[in-house]
């Protein structure tokens, strides 16, 4: 995923996940639209899994993605909370957790259209 970041002039700054999800701190280019890096990115990473020894053929991202934009001065914060995925989602599901931040934000949203298991 960094060297994917890096082809589209994109630095990533910090990746960190759980079985359902990844989180990704990018300082993005004006090179390349957010909804096309997401795509190569999803690209990439997919074709990586289904080919590497010992890969998954049947690994598939959902359809859908959140992109939430920091200010610089909270980038620490931020990195610390990447990296502390496994710890932060046994005490909050990560499907609470980004239907709190649309909230938060006032993001307007259908959970019909939110999971590939509904």
């Amino acid at each position: 995923m960094k060297a994917v970041c890096h082809t589209h002039g994109c630095f990533l700054e910090s990746i960190g996940g759980v079985e359902d999800h990844v989180h990704m701190l990018v300082k993005l280019s004006t090179r390349i639209s957010t909804s096309d890096l997401v795509r190569a990115l999803k690209s990439n990473s997919s074709k990586m899994m289904k080919s590497a020894e010992g890969g998954c053929r049947d690994f598939a991202w959902q359809t859908g993605y959140g992109v939430f934009s920091v200010d610089s001065s909270i980038e620490d914060k931020v990195r610390k909370y990447i990296y502390g995925q496994k710890e932060h989602h046994k005490l909050q599901t990560f499907k609470d957790e980004y239907l709190w931040l649309l909230q938060r934000d006032g993001i307007e949203y259908d959970e019909r259209y939110l999971w590939n298991d509904n």
